[in-house]
């Protein structure tokens, strides 16, 4: 999978999660980007991108994304496996 591919299927992710089609993604995106982005909205993000690409992130991932580029660059990593 590419990191575009990737960053693809996580807009669709965003905008379930969000209900918010409007909303662009880039590696630099964080929460203080995205309105309504509180603690329960990035704990159902996620669940949602784990169902999305069939993974688990480990605690340890959870807590280190600091943006979505992180996040992608997680599940590139991931895809590669």
């Amino acid at each position: 999978m590419t990191r575009r591919e990737a960053l693809d299927r996580v807009h669709k992710v965003f905008w379930d999660v969000f209900d918010d089609d409007s909303i662009r993604l880039n590696d630099s995106t964080t929460a203080k980007d995205v309105e309504d982005w509180d603690s329960l909205a990035h704990m159902n993000l996620i669940v949602a991108i784990e169902e999305a690409f069939g993974m688990r992130f480990t605690m340890g991932e959870v807590t280190g994304m600091k943006n979505v580029g992180e996040m992608l660059t997680i599940l590139e990593k991931r895809a590669r496996r």
